[in-house]
């Protein structure tokens, strides 16, 4: 397993990560998750992003508070003090060093799909990485370029969902019925600028009148474009890993089931994922899948988890099959402590509160029931 260790980097005291081959990251907001993913995205790409930096004219004068300004956004150098200590697949890093030298480029290894993805698309088209102020984090302006390139693969006035050989006809059926409903992504132009309009019915619906869920869907769903090419081949170039950050947002809990199994489809590539979430739902996935293999479950326990529709299975069986033999991790960012808890066995019945209630997830819940037990029996 790759392991990252931090100390006293921004909100987290100390946090040692060993990654599985699925890793969720749960805890409130301004907790670090965000942080530890992009330093995440720095270690496995250091020279693919130091010279992209470069490429769109961006300097940071070889000095360690100017990088982390430039890589994490504006105001960002705070993150970063006397006492912060990281290490790497057991190696200690020196980030001042690792400002002050430029690394030879590498072929991308991390894709990542921020939270912030909603802002790649203006207008309805991918912005360039320059189109973005200078102070933005670089995981917001690489996402956008990735997606601006992606566009090259598709002719003008082309079809983008539904679209045969971009993902197996089970994801497209399941995003049509939970997602899309009758509409249809496509490629249109307004004068002479291109834009990505939603169509029923002949007419073109322009990005701002869309749905909020269909606006944060859209760039996850070119983001799974990119990763998974329309060819044999299960991966794109040298990537490896995956980052998604809230894959939750703006979505019904249909569709959030079916972006996990979109997930697991990632998993089945040979992909190592890594999500944050604010979602109970990615957790019961996890849960149910941990006790589903310890339980000797089938695969046909698992396309039931999902309701998948009988037509829909023999596509999905292989999917399945792979993701109950991965590795799945889970930690908890707490707050107050700035500490990370290891909680992947998802226990409801452990003694640390912080555990049996998922990291906060299902606390409200809980408290639900305590509360509307209590009125019951007073009444």
């Amino acid at each position: 397993m790759a392991k990252l260790k931090l100390q006293n980097v921004a909100q987290i005291r100390h946090a040692e990560i060993n990654f599985g081959d699925l890793t969720v990251l749960v805890g409130a907001q301004a907790t670090g998750k965000s942080i530890l993913l992009q330093l995440l995205k720095l270690l496995v790409d250091t020279g693919y992003v130091q010279d992209e930096l470069h490429r769109h004219g961006l300097d940071w004068s070889r000095q360690l508070p100017d990088f982390l300004n430039v890589y994490f956004g504006e105001g960002m150098e705070s993150i970063w003090g006397t006492n912060s200590k990281i290490s790497w697949e057991e190696s200690a890093v020196d980030l001042a060093y690792l400002a002050n030298r430029m690394r030879k480029r590498n072929d991308e290894r991390l894709f990542f799909v921020p939270a912030q993805r909603v802002l790649t698309l203006r207008d309805g088209w991918p912005r360039p990485f320059t189109d973005y102020s200078p102070g933005d984090p670089f995981s917001v302006r690489n996402f956008s370029e990735e997606l601006r390139l992606l566009m090259e693969e598709f002719s003008d006035d082309g079809s983008l969902f539904p679209r045969e050989r971009r993902l197996k006809k089970a994801y497209r059926t399941l995003l049509q019925q939970h997602v899309f409903s009758k509409f249809k992504l496509t490629i249109n132009r307004e004068r002479a600028q291109k834009r990505l309009v939603l169509g029923a019915r002949g007419k073109p619906l322009p990005y701002m009148v869309w749905s909020a869920g269909q606006r944060e869907f859209v760039p996850l769903l070119l983001g799974f474009y990119w990763l998974m090419p329309p060819t044999k081949i299960a991966r794109r170039g040298a990537l490896e890993w995956v980052v998604i950050e809230e894959l939750e947002m703006g979505l019904h809990p249909r569709a959030i089931s079916v972006v996990l199994l979109l997930i697991l489809e990632l998993l089945s590539r040979d992909y190592r994922i890594c999500l944050s979430t604010h979602s109970p739902q990615v957790l019961e996935m996890m849960w149910a899948l941990k006790r589903i293999r310890e339980r000797k479950g089938t695969t046909n326990d698992v396309l039931d988890l999902f309701e998948t529709p009988p037509g829909l299975r023999a596509q999905l069986r292989h999917v399945v099959d792979r993701a109950l033999g991965k590795r799945l991790r889970a930690y908890y960012f707490e707050r107050p402590g700035g500490n990370v808890h290891d909680i992947s066995q998802l226990s409801p019945t452990s003694t640390k509160k912080f555990e049996a209630n998922w990291g906060g997830l299902s606390e409200f819940s809980e408290h639900a029931n305590e509360i509307v037990a209590r009125v019951t029996a007073n009444s």
